[in-house]
């Protein structure tokens, strides 16, 4: 069951395309594609503009202190239910759902920037 799911949740992001390329009427190869609805990912300079604003928009904190280095609670003095504010927001302007484990892991600008970057459905 949860392999059929599966299959048809990857099938509704990744659409199979070939190609026969041929020569005289002799077949050479196939060429086969995949085309993905993250296509249009996101440039690196547009994610770091972007989790920039969020933090920049917590309440608790200075936007003149917010930079892609800085660490929530080291830097800008949040707790751990701020960071989860953070992360929130994060998935709420990305369109994206972060798994707990990845979440916990995520307490600075810089961490945020590289796993939204590196997300494929990020959008």
């Amino acid at each position: 069951m949860a392999s059929s799911l599966r299959a048809a949740i990857i099938s509704h992001f990744r659409v199979p395309a070939s190609q026969t390329l041929a020569l005289n009427g002799s077949k050479l190869w196939t060429v086969r594609s995949m085309s993905s609805h993250g296509d249009d990912h996101l440039d690196k300079n547009q994610v770091i503009d972007r989790v920039l604003e969020v933090v920049k928009c917590h309440p608790k904190i200075d936007p003149s202190k917010v930079t892609p280095e800085v660490h929530f609670q080291k830097d800008l003095g949040l707790d751990s239910l701020d960071t989860v504010e953070i992360v929130m927001a994060l998935e709420e302007e990305f369109k994206l759902e972060i798994p707990d484990k990845e979440a916990d892991k995520i307490d600075s600008c810089g961490l945020a920037i590289e796993y939204i970057y590196n997300h494929p459905m990020s959008s």
